[in-house]
């Protein structure tokens, strides 16, 4: 069978994009810069960037250009006889399946609020009561049931028309529209009274702030943030590499991404805060931020009903662009383990992933339990510990073990696909890095990660 490819140069960088845009960047990084001092935050995670979700995003690509196959597969074609690096690749599968058993629920309560707020469900009401609209959501299983159905019906229906005329198509004018909509959002909000107050809390370094939550923790907040919001490690990014040809390096494509990344990241921070000052909220409380103190100002404020629906469809799509990418991964991948037809790949994850999808739902109210505290209360906490903490670190460890030493595919390998075609380069002074420094952040991150969980 032969390999699809994408359209365009555009469609690669903006489903790409579109994977590594989401819940992290307009729902995790203002919240997380907010508490770790502003711009100090801000400094530290571009830096983290660039040194280690970078390097990492092009291993990814050059892996999955290279073997022209789905991350279960990859390594088959890359690894030397004997080794059995491929196990990884059928980690990478159950760390989408993981990733998607709570982002479908997520994604729907995006779509639950864009409903409420353009039908004015949300509008007169008091704070006690906007607040009590989040309660009311979690406690209802057939909400939030629906709702995730509909994001997972309407996302494999998109991946089953094909990677050209539904995906590609699709996450191109969703992306577009996101991008459009966020720069609106953030005009607007530097027009508000507070905007002044809001960008230099987010954007001025403040480390005595930082020292507040602990300088270790901010640090380590900002590296964890790096990886989670570039979907590195379970082969979200690899499946797309497989889809290009070899007209760019593959550095050039990813310093592309990471840029349209951040930018959506800190866009996100320009709209939230600025509203947050003008109307004296506080800007660091977490999920309740966007689903209770925003809903709250925009019922107050001046054409609230506008703003506040444009927001939260700004939210659904960077989720929803997200659980596209992922899908198309979870898909490729069953079509290349059985032999099966796209279409029927699609209709299996259907219910499939709807099946796997219950547990996060039920997890607010006919399952909840307490022995879920550690994690964070919820089976989405538990979910989502197992992707943040185990399958992105790990899993980028793999891939640039892979890529870096000789038991694995091998620098060289590594180096001349990554650097085939027109832009930027990876040098050979880069090596020693690569080689020797990065994979002990990356375990370091690990480390800290289970330390800050259940020892801290």
């Amino acid at each position: 069978m032969e390999r699809e490819t994408l359209k365009s140069r555009l469609g690669f960088i903006l489903l790409s994009a579109g994977c590594a845009i989401g819940i992290g960047n307009v729902w995790k990084f203002p919240y997380i810069a907010g508490q770790g001092g502003g711009g100090a935050f801000v400094l530290f995670y571009l830096i983290f960037l660039v040194i280690l979700g970078l390097p990492i995003m092009t291993m990814e690509f050059a892996v999955g250009r290279a073997s022209r196959k789905s991350p279960v597969r990859a390594y088959q074609a890359l690894e030397k006889p004997g080794q059995k690096w491929h196990i990884h690749g059928y980690f990478t599968l159950i760390g989408c399946y993981l990733l998607m058993m709570f982002y479908t629920t997520v994604a729907g309560w995006m779509l639950h609020y864009f409903y409420m707020t353009a039908t004015g469900k949300l509008a007169g009401l008091n704070a006690e009561q906007v607040a009590g609209k989040f309660t009311e959501m979690l406690a209802s299983p057939a909400t939030m049931t629906f709702w995730m159905v509909f994001v997972v019906v309407v996302s494999i229906l998109v991946c089953a028309k094909g990677l050209q005329s539904g995906l590609e198509r699709v996450t191109k004018g969703m992306m577009i529209a996101l991008l459009l909509i966020m720069v609106v959002l953030a005009v607007n909000s530097l027009f508000m009274p507070g905007a002044k107050e809001g960008l230099s809390f987010f954007l001025v370094p403040d480390f005595a702030r930082m020292q507040e939550v602990g300088v270790v923790n901010t640090l380590v907040s900002a590296m964890n943030q790096a990886f989670f919001t570039l979907s590195l490690g379970i082969g979200a990014m690899s499946i797309f590499g497989s889809y290009i040809g070899k007209e760019h390096s593959l550095l050039g494509e990813s310093v592309r991404i990471v840029v349209l990344d951040t930018f959506v990241a800190i866009t996100a921070g320009l709209i939230i805060f600025p509203a947050c000052f003008t109307y004296h909220v506080d800007q660091t409380s977490g999920p309740s931020l966007i689903f209770i103190t925003l809903p709250n100002i925009f019922a107050n404020m001046s054409m609230g009903r506008l703003w506040g629906s444009l927001f939260f469809l700004f939210m659904a799509f960077a989720a929803t662009s997200t659980v596209l990418a992922v899908f198309e991964n979870i898909i490729c991948c069953g079509m290349e383990l059985t032999g099966c037809s796209r279409k029927k790949s699609s209709l299996v994850n259907l219910v499939l992933i709807i099946l796997l999808s219950m547990p996060c739902v039920l997890g607010y109210n006919l399952w909840a339990w307490d022995g879920f505290a550690v994690f964070g209360g919820a089976v989405l906490d538990v979910e989502d510990f197992l992707v943040s903490n185990l399958f992105l670190p790990l899993g980028s460890l793999v891939y640039l073990l892979f890529c870096v030493t000789r038991y694995g595919w091998g620098w060289q390998n590594y180096k001349k696909e990554v650097n085939t075609g027109k832009g930027l380069k990876v040098q050979d002074w880069m090596r020693g890095y690569l080689t020797y420094v990065l994979p002990l952040i990356v375990v370091f991150i690990f480390a800290f990660g289970l330390y800050d969980k259940f020892l801290a």
